[in-house]
């Protein structure tokens, strides 16, 4: 520890937050603090919640680094990161721009596109369009055949995503994305394998493929569910996972994402990869996909959380 950057200094790992995705940061959190202590950190976790300033208790607690352990809206959609500029505090993770970009769907594909990294082909449905979803199927028409995904805009995890197979489906499952944050996105739905590649500092650490026993890798396929199979490296041939990798670097520079990411890629059944999206702040508990994919490599969860603390920056 003594050559690292911030030796010395007092760390704040930020957990909780007010998103979807509370308990899920609970959990990365705790799990983030409990490695930097035992690597003999000065650490403390800060719980954000419904009623408190962020900025008081970074203050109250001498925080001189934030490992942020946020997950969704307001923590990995740029406002904590632009808090922590405003303290002068260095923060884990991108900066304010590709947080912001990564999280908003909508503006990610744009980029992605304009940067000829392959993405679903997708429209977008206005967050004010009808409670009930029954503007979807006029303005789906035959853009896109089903099956589709729908998904809000700007929520993570999986949250409020359904995967349409039939068209009397599509409404209710425009109502149930509705009820997040931001516009519905739809999009064709890639069959094949869900492929997720592990970023740390501009270079991939690896890939794992996940299986899930649902129809696709949902909130309780990640968090609830015991029956998810994870491959690493996944079974698919080394052209295709290389492919996937160099995606998965592109999107992640196209974003001017730093530190660590997680992109999410469909790889389909003829090989062909399409990036969903990246994730800025990805899952780090003891069954999240960057830990297993360093494990891999060798780098133990202490010495990855270690490596994250290293690429906090100002910016």
């Amino acid at each position: 520890m003594s050559s690292h950057r911030f030796a010395g200094k007092r760390i704040a790992v930020v957990i909780g937050g007010l998103s979807a995705e509370r308990e899920v940061s609970l959990n990365t959190g705790t799990g983030v603090l409990k490695a930097l202590l035992e690597k003999g950190w000065d650490a403390v976790a800060i719980d954000w919640r419904e009623g408190t300033s962020l900025a008081d208790l970074l203050e109250a607690s001498g925080a001189q680094v934030v490992w942020n352990a946020l997950h969704g809206t307001w923590g990995e959609d740029g406002a904590v990161q632009g808090l922590c500029a405003c303290l002068r505090l260095p923060c884990t993770g991108s900066g304010i721009l590709a947080s912001a970009l990564a999280m908003d769907k909508v503006m990610s594909k744009r980029i992605f596109e304009s940067n000829g990294v392959p993405t679903p082909k997708w429209i977008l449905l206005p967050h004010d369009g009808p409670a009930d979803g029954s503007d979807a199927a006029a303005a789906l028409g035959d853009k896109i055949p089903l099956p589709v995904v729908v998904k809000p805009a700007n929520e993570g995890s999986s949250v409020g995503v359904s995967v349409v197979e039939q068209p009397g489906e599509l409404a209710a499952a425009v109502a149930a994305a509705r009820t997040f944050h931001g516009p519905v996105i739809v999009e064709d739905y890639i069959a094949g394998t869900e492929v997720f590649v592990g970023i740390l500092n501009d270079a991939v650490l690896g890939s794992v493929e996940v299986r899930p026993t649902t129809k696709f890798y949902d909130y309780e396929a990640k968090y609830k569910r015991t029956d998810t199979k994870y491959l690493v490296p996944p079974e698919l041939p080394q052209a295709v996972i290389a492919r996937a990798e160099e995606l998965a670097l592109a999107s992640y520079r196209a974003l001017g994402c730093s530190g660590h990411a997680r992109p999410d890629l469909r790889i389909s059944t003829s090989g062909e990869a399409f990036v969903l999206e990246v994730n800025t702040l990805p899952g780090m508990t003891a069954t999240s996909l960057l830990p297993k994919i360093a494990k891999s490599i060798g780098m133990d969860y202490a010495t990855l959380c270690e490596q994250i603390l290293a690429s906090a920056t100002t910016i």
